[in-house]
């Protein structure tokens, strides 16, 4: 039996608690919040006429398996603690002009019968081909990469890759170009597009293989969590605490302990003495392990390309508006967004406020999270991190959220969607806020911005270990459950 720390209670440490427990070994939790689930975050705001519940962080779970397979490897099902509930449409996207929405679904022909119906048959036609396309890229990586170790550009080399698998990966390719190649229809390849930002990535730079993130979400489908996503995190800790794992919030790691090539344990804010570990597992960003607990210079040097961050209104809305779950109102110039949200430090083209970015509105139709006759309505934008580098934006200068939360509220107006005169509140939450809750740094969602390498879950210490959504294989629930089973296998079990 190893003594196991981890570091952080986000949905990355508590599901590598819960594996380890599970095969012996002695976990213990520290989280420097007072509350579990790290990003999956969770805010109530009570009002006359009731109780509005957000989530602030995920709103769309995928890949359900990789769950179902979490809980069965804890001895329990996830069924017992979870209501999936299953989303047509998963996302529905307005495009600009009077043009149709397009409601996508977890049925690849049902999907296509529907792009023939809003945009023709030549457009559907067009993604059927990238489909098939996208089939080969997500069948490559989830055998090859997205279940064990990557630690550096060799591994990914020394994979026996099929000739067809590197074809369809397209190394050097960006997504960008792969839907220029496959979709004459420009408001396809703007779909296409939005699934580089889901790694924190500008769709002009990020991989071609970012493919396979648009495959699992409509071929595994999405799903809702009924009370929220936030839900998940209940019954991570719940699995921890029924299998022994010591979970303590309000403890922060400051420091964490290695010495002649391996982890020793780590030190905690405000407590003199050292807490013993054989294995370190650090579900906290990569940069901060590196920049602040570990100190490593050459790790800390390829982290400097950080992903993109958000920009989020919570609003209590008054009234039925009619929207999906999900939805996506994408601008005009979708260049446009991206040039402002990532900027240009090679050319001094500083970061700055999208002024007609792409708005993501989430309304979940689930009495359980607003009141009768009401919507709680969470609304994202694509944004800078908080910083003052030129590939940031000072969100804490005054005036500036707020300013910023009126100019999307107009945006949603011009596309349909006016709730000015029907608000019975709306709260603010910045790159700058999610960086003070959860420790991003800068408030970057992904860590670093998207790609095939991610930081490596082996650290450079023996017994050191990262997991989450800034390690291997990247971010997103799925992703981020998985990096726990790469770890908890790697580890082992305690017999």
């Amino acid at each position: 039996m190893a003594r196991i720390v981890v570091v952080g209670a986000g949905v990355g440490g508590l599901a590598t608690a819960a594996r380890l427990a599970a095969t012996g070994h002695q976990v213990t939790v520290f989280e420097a919040a007072d509350t579990v689930g790290g990003k999956l975050g969770r805010y109530v705001h009570d009002t006359p006429a009731g109780s509005f519940h957000f989530d602030t962080g995920p709103s769309l779970l995928t890949l359900p398996e990789v769950f179902h397979d979490l809980f069965e490897a804890t001895g329990a099902k996830l069924d017992e603690y979870l209501d999936l509930a299953p989303l047509d449409p998963i996302v529905r996207h307005v495009f600009p002009g009077d043009g149709p929405a397009l409601d996508s679904c977890a049925d690849p022909a049902e999907f296509a019968t529907r792009i023939g119906a809003a945009f023709g048959d030549r457009a559907a036609a067009d993604w059927q081909r990238l489909w098939r396309r996208a089939a080969r890229v997500w069948n490559a990586s989830s055998r090859d990469i997205l279940r064990r170790t990557v630690d550096s550009p060799r591994d990914l080399a020394s994979l026996a890759w099929h000739v067809g698998d590197l074809a369809a990966i397209a190394p050097g390719r960006t997504l960008r170009g792969l839907g220029r190649r496959y979709l004459s229809d420009p408001r396809l390849r703007m779909l296409l597009d939005r699934y580089a930002t889901y790694t924190g990535a500008d769709p002009r730079r990020a991989p071609a293989a970012l493919v396979a993130v648009p495959y699992a979400e409509l071929t595994f489908g999405g799903w809702y969590l009924r009370g929220g996503l936030g839900t998940l995190a209940d019954a991570l800790l719940t699995r921890c605490l029924d299998l022994g794992v010591v979970v303590q919030t309000g403890a922060a790691v400051t420091r964490i302990d290695a010495a002649g090539g391996r982890v020793h344990g780590v030190r905690l804010a405000g407590v003199a003495a050292p807490v013993p570990a054989d294995v370190v597992v650090a579900n906290v960003d990569a940069l901060t392990v590196y920049r602040d607990l570990l100190p490593h210079p050459r790790r800390l040097a390829g982290l400097t390309d950080r992903s993109l961050a958000g920009f989020v209104l919570l609003l209590g809305v008054s009234g039925s508006t009619g929207l999906a779950h999900h939805n996506v109102f994408f601008p005009r110039d979708h260049d446009a967004e991206f040039d402002a949200v990532f900027g240009d430090p090679g050319l001094g083209v500083r970061a700055r406020p999208a002024a007609d970015p792409t708005v993501f509105v989430t309304v979940a139709d689930d009495p359980m999270v607003r009141p009768a006759g009401h919507e709680a309505w969470f609304v994202l934008v694509n944004a800078a991190r908080q910083g003052t580098a030129t590939g940031a934006v000072d969100w804490r200068r005054p005036g500036l959220a707020d300013a910023y939360a009126d100019r999307i509220l107009d945006v949603l107006a011009q596309r349909g969607v006016d709730v000015r005169d029907r608000l019975l509140f709306r709260e603010v939450r910045t790159p700058a806020d999610l960086d003070a809750a959860t420790g991003a740094p800068g408030g970057s969602i992904y860590g670093t911005a998207g790609g095939l390498l991610r930081p490596a879950n082996r650290g450079p210490a023996h017994g050191l270990w990262l997991v989450g959504g800034s390690s291997h294989p990247g971010g997103g629930l799925p992703m981020v459950t998985l990096s726990a089973q790469i770890v908890a296998d790697e580890i082992g079990p305690a017999w």
